[in-house]
């Protein structure tokens, strides 16, 4: 790759206050093809990030090529890491993307070390790997190779089509080591989905790419979520995404409401009030100033999602997720208003956002 500078720690009239002086900043560089947005190119001292123990997260380690996430998801939990660089939860993170172009290098040397004990690694937890940005960089073949070659299994979660350039990449890999596949996509509706999450491909794009994992021998769990509520959760859109799902060659759903965790809050609340303002009180009522929807709409939410994934033979595990631990199931549910009572509800599962 071609730099305008080598200089670590050096000013670059095209960074935002807080980059300048960002450490490892080799540059700050914009292109036609990406409208809008700075790509900031750093030199990073690690790639492989530990999970703190007290986190709710399903996975020990992760890693995560870039900061901030082209696909400009207004719910995205990840906004509110923008804010550890100086740059907003909204527009920033939308805009301004942090690229470890070094990665790869770094995770090798880390991966040798002795005191790796070759614990499952997630990708795609805090940005997707596969989002456009992949396409000019190209840092996830050396990653798999490097996970690969070291016996470190790992899972990758995804909205990017892209992937499906490294399948057989993956299905090498996967020869040596364990490997999980997930797709995130909780639209049937195209048009809210543009509107929701206006950076990601199409719903059929990403059931494409559910049939290409699907036909590359891999099993595809899919994130359908978030689930909006009063937005997405009702029967028909929920049987059809389920439906959709299910043809693709999905080999598992995992699906629960959405979060709003300080940052995506703000950013999907104001958007909320744009596009749906009707909605914002009931909103407000359903989520009482907190990250999640009220226990009795989750639980509800829960039962119906199980209905279909025993219609639709969309029971298998979230591989994925690398998922520690089942949540205990709950007693009993009340219905949210305006929708008919479900059966009993099943354990709420763990989710990313």
């Amino acid at each position: 790759m071609r730099w305008d500078g080598q200089a670590l720690d050096s000013v670059d009239d095209l960074a935002l206050p807080g980059l300048a002086k960002m450490a490892g900043l080799v540059r700050s560089t914009r292109t036609p093809e990406f409208s809008g947005v700075t790509f900031h190119e750093i030199v990073c001292k690690s790639a492989l990030s530990k999970v703190p123990t007290q986190s709710a997260m399903p996975f020990e380690w992760t890693i995560n090529p870039t900061r901030g996430c082209l696909h400009q998801c207004t719910y995205c939990f990840a906004r509110k890491t923008h804010e550890y660089l100086d740059l907003d939860a909204g527009r920033d993170f939308d805009t301004q993307i942090i690229v470890k172009t070094n990665i790869v290098e770094v995770l090798r040397r880390e991966l040798a070390r002795p005191s790796w004990k070759r614990q499952p690694v997630a990708l795609g937890t805090n940005s997707d790997p596969y989002m456009r940005a992949e396409g000019r960089y190209k840092l996830m073949p050396g990653i798999i190779e490097a996970l690969a070659d070291s016996g470190t299994s790992f899972s990758i979660l995804t909205k990017g089509p892209l992937l499906k350039r490294d399948l057989p990449l993956l299905a090498k890999a996967a020869e040596s080591v364990d490997i999980g596949i997930g797709v995130s996509l909780a639209f049937a509706d195209a048009r809210l989905q543009q509107q929701v999450e206006p950076g990601t491909p199409t719903p059929k794009a990403r059931l494409d790419l559910i049939k290409a994992v699907a036909d590359a021998g891999f099993n595809c769990n899919v994130m359908a979520m978030p689930i909006l509520p009063w937005l997405t959760d009702g029967d028909e859109h929920l049987d059809r995404l389920f439906s959709q799902l299910a043809a693709a060659g999905a080999s598992g759903v995992t699906a629960g409401a959405l979060h709003l965790r300080p940052g995506a809050r703000e950013w999907y609340l104001r958007w909320l009030g744009r596009e749906y303002p009707e909605l914002v009180g009931r909103y407000h009522g359903l989520y009482n100033g907190g990250t999640y929807a009220s226990k009795d709409y989750r639980q509800w939410l829960a039962g119906r999602v199980a209905k279909l994934k025993t219609r639709y033979s969309l029971s298998g595990g979230a591989a994925h997720l690398r998922v520690r631990t089942a949540v205990p199931a709950a007693e009993g549910q009340a219905p949210a208003p305006g929708h008919t009572t479900p059966e009993a509800s099943p354990a709420l599962e763990p989710t990313l956002f």
